[in-house]
């Protein structure tokens, strides 16, 4: 078993993320397994490396201790920060274009969100194909004359994928219907969240994949890339978003529940304790270590709800 905890470096972790990070550490560490802390940097604009190093000082402060990974990259698989991986994924793209199912698309909104983690809750629009050539095949590494910069765009076939999550049960998805071609690369040389993922997961030998639930159908895409890398495909397992009162997911915006005012209001025991009690490990919020929870977690204690709303007041 080895799961891994991949934030982005954009801001102080807020309460939403701590508990994702809290079960994925959970679920492996009661197994013995490992757990990895990989930095997605991929968006230049918005990341920080102070950020990195406060989501580091967050964990070590919460007791949940990784094996390898980090801002330093203290592993077999570095590094592990997704902003000093390009040549692997440019690998990867290579892969994928020899099978002749990419192609160049001049299309900019959904290519200027393509680093980002496509959440269901952004709503997320359906590519209409207007790039997508009549004939596919080959490769291209430069644009044509007088074209402007490029993004690179995989083709989707029109057929199910269906997979088993470990809390929310069975899924099928159709990419076609659900989000058609999608980018692998934006016209500005980033990758996107979609390649990178896959690409570092499979390579880090990732077998369990925790991670919030407006992420469950995108696993579909990733399993799609998986399929064609000659990747094998981890266990995904989805847990609940945490929501403000408001209904909306938790983000850096919710600045109460972030990690900045929670230390100054909670013991990290009194904390991981009510975050037990939320994902219903345990029955009352009392203070509690993330190693005294490893007796008390089974995944089947989890409920399978898409939110749960918690008062950023």
């Amino acid at each position: 078993m080895t799961g891994r905890f991949a934030p982005s470096p954009t801001g102080r972790m807020h309460l939403g993320n701590v508990f994702a990070a809290l079960v994925s550490w959970l679920s492996a560490r009661k197994d013995g397994g490992k757990w990895i802390l990989r930095i997605e940097d991929l968006d230049p604009q918005r990341s920080r490396i102070d950020y990195a190093r406060q989501i580091e000082d967050d964990l070590e402060w919460l007791g949940l201790d990784w094996d390898e990974g980090g801002v330093d990259g203290k592993g077999p698989n570095a590094p592990y920060c997704q902003s000093l991986r390009g040549d692997i994924y440019k690998e990867a793209l290579k892969k994928l274009q020899a099978t002749g199912l990419t192609y160049p698309c001049y299309c900019t909104r959904a290519d200027i969100m393509a680093t980002q983690a496509p959440h269901e809750s952004d709503g997320r629009v359906v590519y209409a194909g207007t790039c997508r050539p009549s004939r596919l095949g080959g490769e291209f590494d430069e644009n044509p004359a007088g074209k402007p910069e490029r993004a690179v765009r995989l083709m989707v076939t029109d057929r199910d994928i269906s997979f088993t999550d470990r809390l929310y049960g069975d899924q099928t998805v159709n990419l076609a219907e659900h989000c058609g071609d999608f980018v692998l690369r934006r016209a500005d040389g980033a990758w996107a969240y979609q390649l990178a993922v896959v690409v570092d997961d499979a390579l880090m030998g990732v077998t369990e994949v925790v991670r919030g639930s407006d992420l469950l159908l995108s696993s579909a895409q990733q399993i799609y890339l998986y399929e064609l890398l000659g990747y094998p495909v981890p266990q995904f397992a989805h847990v609940p978003l945490l929501c403000n009162k408001a209904g909306q997911r938790l983000s850096k915006r919710d600045s109460s529940l972030s990690m900045e005012e929670l230390r100054k209001e909670y013991t990290p025991s009194h904390l991981i304790g009510q975050l037990a009690y939320i994902a219903g490990i345990l029955p009352e919020p009392f203070p509690i270590s993330a190693h005294g929870l490893l007796p008390l977690f089974s995944w089947s204690a989890l409920r399978p709800l898409t939110s749960i709303s918690i008062d950023a007041d």
